[in-house]
């Protein structure tokens, strides 16, 4: 077990050129977002449909990602051993339909957490340049962002297919920081999950955690990391 900091560091904020921040789990619920698509999904597939508390434990490490572990989970419900010849015969036609879905509930069943827009407020004001770095679909994530209004935030984002690799790959945010014009050493990686931090370590970023987002069912405190908020809004007295 880690000994970590019980919150964020007062003076973390203030030794940082730029900040990227992750989408799923940190700015915006989208539980029901992915709950909506996959059963709508799985149901032009003829499948069995799926709790919103076993989605929740999948999401982070991309669509593909959610989707493949979606359809074991549901093979394995309906009786059907989930060889991956099976999983891959089914794949092209799920993600097509999760693809159409998805796009036409976009935000619909999503919210945004407390406190997400006052926090990116206040690293606004604080002149920190900004980018959104999640590993969802760019397709996906930049409709949502706009349909929050969360986007003009941003200088530029980074879905899960901008980049050959994708969180907890630390290559996403070592392009992100080119693209920016920051060191890693002084860009703050803001995430959920180990997936964030993982990568903001390996990368060689700082890295501060929500509370309250999706850890593939882990307390998010086990993580290592430089520290941790319940809210963004708590950002704004150190920025």
């Amino acid at each position: 077990m880690h000994t970590l900091p019980p919150a964020l560091p007062a003076t973390l904020l203030k030794d940082l050129d730029a900040v990227l921040v992750d989408l799923d789990g940190t700015l915006v619920d989208t539980l029901g977002d992915f709950a909506e698509a996959l059963n709508r999904m799985l149901a032009d597939l003829q499948l069995p449909a799926i709790d919103p508390q076993a989605i929740e434990q999948r999401v982070g490490k991309g669509s593909e990602h959610l989707l493949r572990s979606v359809l074991d989970h549901v093979l394995s419900l309906a009786g059907q051993a989930p060889a991956a010849i099976d999983i891959e015969a089914l794949y092209p036609r799920a993600w097509e339909r999760y693809q159409h879905h998805y796009l036409a509930i976009n935000g619909q069943y999503a919210r945004v957490y407390p406190g997400a827009a006052e926090g990116l407020a206040a690293l606004r004001a604080a002149r920190l340049r900004m980018a959104c770095l999640t590993n969802k679909p760019t397709a996906f994530a930049l409709p949502l962002l706009k349909a929050k209004a969360l986007d003009g935030y941003f200088e530029q984002v980074f879905g899960g297919d901008a980049f050959e690799r994708k969180k907890p790959d630390p290559l996403p945010l070592l392009k992100a920081c080119a693209a920016l014009g920051s060191t890693p050493a002084r860009t703050l990686m803001l995430g959920d999950s180990s997936n964030d931090a993982q990568a903001a370590r390996a990368a060689g970023c700082p890295v501060v955690l929500v509370s309250y987002g999706y850890n593939h069912g882990r307390p998010v405190r086990e993580v290592d990391a430089d520290g941790y908020v319940d809210a963004l809004s708590e950002l704004a007295p150190a920025a």
